[in-house]
Parts: C-alpha cells; sequence; structure tokens
C-alpha cells in the first residue's frame, strides 16, 4: 500500500494537450477514480503514474518518493489496460502466474501460486478457464484476465484503465460489487479510469472529473452528485442527463423560460431580481404527484412516454419548456396525459448563465458577479 501524489502534472503529444497542471493526492488505501470522456486525459494520467510515459513537467511520488525518472519496473504498480495485453501462447493459468515468477515480487510457491489464483479467479467467475489460450476466450472473458493478472500480484498501486468496458451490462454490474470487495480485501490503493459514471459513484471513495486534460472537481460521490462544480460535471452523472434551463430571478423565485413555472432560490444562494441563472434539474429528482401540490409544482403535457424496465422516462412539455423526468412504471402516465410534478428545494441546482460549460452558484453572490 502506498499514497499517490502528482503535483503540476503535465504532458503533451506535439500540439495535443494530455494533461494540463494536474494537482491530486491519494490517501493509502483510496479507492480512486478517475472520471472523464474520451480524450480527457484519463488515460495520460494514469501512465504517468506507471512511469509508461515521460511527462513535461510536473512530478509523480509513490509511497513519499519521488518516481517521476524512475524506471516503471522499479515503482511497484500493476496495470490492466483496456487492451488486455495477454501473452497469447500462454494458458490463462500461465498468463495469471506470470507476475508471480517476476523478481519484483519474489519468490513464491507453486502453493502460494496457485492460492492467489485461485482466490481471484473464483472472484472474476474464470477459474474454469485456466487451461484455455487467450484466442479461445470471449472478449469479455479476456479482459476478466487482464484484471485477474493484475489483482494477483501484490503491488503499492493498481491502476485499472477501464476494466470493465467490454463487458456486457449483466455482467459488469456483477463486477463493479466483486472490484468494491476486492478493494475492501486488499486495502491496495486502486487508481481507476473510466467513462462510466456509474462505475464512478460505486466503486470510487472520492472521485476526480476532467475535462480536456485539465481537473474540474474532485469529491466523494456524494458531493460530486449533489453539488457539482459546474454543468460539464452535472451533465456527465446520470443518465438521461440533468435538465438544463434558462431563468430569471423575480420575488425571491427562479422563473424558468418565459414563465412556463417557478422554482424556489435554493437556502444561503444570494441572488437579485433580474439576475439571470440556469437551473439544473434531474429527471430522477423530479417526482410526478397525484395533484399540485408540493414545494415546486410543475404542470405539463406529456409529450413522449419511454418504458425502461421498472422505470419509464417522460418527455413533458412545460408551456414551452420541455422536461425528461424518470417516474415509477406504477405512475401509469401515458402520452397526452397532464401531469403536475414536485422537486425538493435541494434538489435544484443553479448555475452561472451563458453558453457552454458555466459554474455552479455557491452560497453568495461571487461567482454570480464574475458572470454578470
Amino acid at each position: 500500500m502506498a499514497t499517490v501524489s502528482l503535483k503540476g502534472l503535465s504532458k503533451s503529444y506535439g500540439k495535443t494537450r494530455g494533461v494540463s497542471d494536474l494537482t491530486v493526492d491519494i490517501a493509502d488505501g483510496e479507492f480512486f477514480v478517475i472520471l472523464g470522456p474520451s480524450g480527457a486525459g484519463k488515460t495520460t494520467t494514469l501512465k504517468s503514474v506507471a512511469g509508461l510515459v515521460d511527462v513535461d513537467g510536473g512530478s509523480v511520488t509513490i509511497g513519499g518518493n519521488d518516481v517521476t525518472l524512475v524506471e516503471p519496473y522499479h515503482r511497484n504498480v500493476a496495470m490492466a489496460f483496456e487492451s488486455y495485453a495477454l501473452y497469447p501462447q500462454k494458458t490463462v493459468g500461465e498468463n495469471l502466474a506470470s507476475p508471480l515468477k517476476s523478481g519484483r515480487t519474489g519468490k513464491y510457491t507453486d502453493a502460494q501460486q496457485r492460492e492467489r489464483i485461485d482466490q481471484v479467479t473464483t472472484t472474476l467467475g474464470i477459474n474454469h478457464l485456466l487451461k484455455r489460450f487467450p484466442r479461445e476466450l470471449s472478449n469479455g472473458q479476456r479482459q476478466r484476465v487482464a484484471l485477474g493478472r493484475v489483482l494477483v500480484r501484490p503491488a503499492d498501486v493498481y491502476l485499472l484503465d477501464e476494466p470493465l468496458s467490454h463487458l456486457d451490462a449483466k455482467l459488469r454490474a456483477a463486477m463493479r460489487a466483486e472490484l468494491k470487495q476486492l478493494g475492501a480485501m486488499s486495502k491496495t490503493t486502486t487508481v481507476y479510469v473510466t467513462h462510466d459514471y456509474q462505475e464512478a459513484l460505486a466503486l470510487g471513495d472520492r472521485i476526480a472529473v476532467l475535462r480536456d486534460g485539465s481537473l474540474v472537481q474532485i469529491g466523494t460521490p456524494e458531493e460530486i452528485w449533489r453539488r457539482p462544480a459546474d454543468t460539464f460535471v452535472a451533465r456527465a452523472l446520470g443518465q438521461p442527463e440533468i435538465n438544463l434551463l434558462d431563468g430569471e430571478v423575480e420575488d425571491g423565485r427562479i422563473r424558468v423560460g418565459s414563465g412556463a413555472f417557478d422554482l424556489p432560490v435554493p437556502a444561503g444562494l444570494t441572488v437579485r431580481g433580474g439576475d439571470r441563472v440556469r437551473v439544473g434539474l434531474r429527471p430522477c429528482d423530479i417526482h410526478v404527484v397525484r395533484g399540485e401540490t408540493g414545494s415546486a409544482p410543475i404542470t405539463g403535457s406529456v409529450v413522449l412516454a419511454e418504458r425502461l424496465g421498472r422505470n419509464i422516462e417522460l418527455t413533458v412539455d412545460t408551456g414551452g419548456e420541455q422536461l425528461i423526468v424518470l417516474t415509477s412504471g406504477r405512475d401509469g402516465v401515458d402520452e397526452g396525459a397532464t401531469v403536475a410534478m414536485t422537486v425538493a428545494d435541494d434538489d435544484v441546482h443553479v448555475f452561472a448563465p451563458g453558453e457552454g460549460d458555466t459554474a455552479r452558484l455557491g452560497a453568495d453572490d461571487r461567482d454570480l458577479e464574475a458572470a454578470r
């Protein structure tokens, strides 16, 4: 186990920026998730920790030791690549045993190797594949073998680059639970890269959100979900995406659009009459009710109803503004129906006005003054 610290990390590929001035401290034994879209700099960050790329600036510290110029072999990290990187001429069992035979991990007896391999393969559900070659496996099986080869050997840090991306949805959900258990059992510092917000929320002790090589926000899953730093983070978490609507403050409330409905100003937010804002409402936080009751009544007509298993995704016209609402299938809402909806005060997110990604407005008006 070891701490990991990145200080002012920068890396470019020609004119393309990989990461820029990235500073992150990861605690000993922490399961740390890096979340972002393709091209955000997630894999570059991971390879910088592993020593697989030469950084342009900044430093990488593992366990209190500066390893910026240390060869990957001597960093005692284990990395799972999205592209599997299995030995094609070796069986699954031989692939898994190979890290235990290297000089980095010390000498393991055959019994110790079998014990570690059995523990990991049972957890990953690949213990029946030990005698097969990689060419005889499905993509999902290959990815589980690649992940197992990392987890089977002790290391100071595990680096996992989208290790579940090639699995089907059901297996991916099961593997999230298994990875969470493995992380708790091994207590090994883990840096996990993903573009899947569900993986980030389910696995991470903390989450770092990257955009274009820069850190946008870092925090616990609860902090990232409840208080996204800007509209980029708000859109990155949740499916369907958060509703973003233009609004104007009037008489202590936020009038959305051209008066389609109004919402309360969240407690602690300092705004003035006439201020323009952007309002964020997560589809799962909008509740269909029987009658216009609650703290934020909204009325609209259902334009589209799409069943998604036990939930129904509604597109609701509220008089010029369309809301996406996620509701229980038990509500029995049909297209063309008129519905009343409420949103809890704490679930109203307010951002600075403008196009593109805008910052969340805090407990005072400094962000709003900067946006004016």
